[in-house]
């Protein structure tokens, strides 16, 4: 029973999602809506540092979950790219648990049924852990899975590709005894009179940052470059992030995995472009009838 339950555990945010883009004025940035809704909950840290299997943040899969259900009942807008938006309807409706979970068995239902060779409990299953876009894809190979399997040194070049692709100058991997935590340096260059130095970091695993590693790095760029950048195929723990951006010290870019691939697919680096239609099931199932 327990089992089965987290399993669909992302139902409860059903309504705190709409309620969080009410208040951010109808419509926010995916990771904006997440922070909302953790805030306006007071949601414990520790809950939002779990990840999955993957490496990708527990909490924001769930989320992005309740917004697909969402998507899929006609109340967020999903012809805006990047970016969460309520309709008409949406704006107007406000869920309790009940509600939602009522809501989530109809859409199962359609989703089993879409998809024959599924059960009801294989779709349920394989959102636990998989995000709508890897369910809806269904990959053979995704970039974050292939990144996590290159050695570290691999992972540190195929960065330094990443940074010259971006606009960077001048990117080197220090590689061997990686001072201080400092796996390599670039410069960019903000117009014809302005550029300075920026030092990066390369993890390459599947854990969360910690806030003391974000700390160790900062202690080891403090002096050396105006800018400092971790990359990671995981994630970065609420402190982490908070040390990052702490008032009075030098900022840290964090990039974790979801905002790599973005990066990647931004320049289309070691990817090829395809066009993918996705069935908009909402729009068919008014047909059913």
């Amino acid at each position: 029973m327990v089992k089965k339950k987290k399993q669909a555990e992302f139902v409860r945010w059903f309504g705190p999602l709409l309620d969080a883009l009410r208040e951010l004025g109808y419509s926010g940035k995916p990771q904006e809506v997440s922070n909302k809704i953790a805030e306006m909950l007071n949601l414990d840290d520790a809950f939002l540092d779990e990840t999955l299997k993957s490496g990708s943040n527990r909490f924001h899969n769930q989320v992005a979950w309740a917004r697909q259900y969402l998507t899929w009942e006609g109340l967020l807008d999903s012809s805006v790219r990047g970016t969460w938006k309520l309709t008409e309807k949406g704006k107007e409706t406000h869920l309790t648990y009940d509600q939602a979970h009522a809501l989530f068995l109809k859409w199962v239902e359609i989703n089993q049924q879409a998809r024959k060779d599924k059960n009801k409990a294989d779709v349920i299953l394989e959102q636990a852990e998989l995000s709508p876009e890897e369910v809806e894809l269904k990959a053979e190979t995704n970039l974050l899975d292939v990144l996590q399997n290159i050695s570290p040194s691999g992972f540190e070049r195929v960065c330094k590709e990443l940074l010259r692709e971006h606009g960077f100058e001048n990117v080197e991997v220090k590689g061997g005894s990686h001072d201080g935590g400092i796996d390599g340096q670039g410069v960019l260059e903000i117009n014809p009179f302005v550029s300075f130095k920026v030092l990066f970091q390369c993890k390459r695993y599947k854990g969360s940052v910690s806030r003391a590693q974000v700390g160790d790095f900062r202690n080891a760029m403090i002096g050396r470059a105006e800018k400092g950048i971790i990359m990671t195929t995981g994630t970065f723990t609420i402190e982490a992030i908070k040390e990052a951006n702490r008032e009075g010290a030098p900022q840290i870019e964090l990039v974790d995995g979801q905002k790599l691939i973005k990066m990647f697919e931004k320049v289309e680096l070691g990817l090829r472009p395809r066009i993918i239609f996705e069935v908009d099931l909402s729009y068919f199932n008014k047909f059913k009838d």
